[in-house]
């Protein structure tokens, strides 16, 4: 949870801008912790794909539909639970799969809180708040 405090003088038109400016932040803070899960996956399939081929890696994307919920997928590639080790293919074969989402998701887990407060500071700096 990021918690925001600001402190408003004047007007009423400048609380409404002050709303507008942290739901911006907000939301901007938001897409900066799917823009690090999205760069932490390629990260990881850059150092473990031996013979990379350019389309999986340009299939993952970040998307924030729900609003307030941000998601990196693979947007659906066929393959793609097998390069990620959990299909039930993996079972049957050598491969165990990257795990790149997994280990992505665990850097989150641990950063997801910095990122977001960095990138939201940084935000209401430049906005004036």
């Amino acid at each position: 949870m990021i918690e925001i405090n600001v402190e408003i003088d004047g007007m009423e038109e400048s609380i409404g801008r002050a709303v507008r400016v942290v739901d911006e932040a907000m939301a901007y803070g938001l897409m900066q912790v799917g823009q690090a899960g999205s760069e932490r996956v390629h990260r990881i399939l850059d150092q473990r794909i031996k013979h990379p081929t350019p389309y999986y890696e340009t299939q993952i994307t970040i998307t924030d539909h729900p609003p307030g919920q941000v998601r990196v997928h693979d947007r659906g590639v066929d393959y793609g639970p097998w390069l990620e080790g959990i299909s039930t293919r993996n079972m049957q074969s050598r491969f165990k799969g990257y795990h790149a989402f997994a280990l992505a998701g665990g850097f989150l887990a641990r950063e997801a809180q910095d990122i977001a407060e960095r990138s939201v500071a940084r935000y209401l700096a430049r906005a004036g708040l």
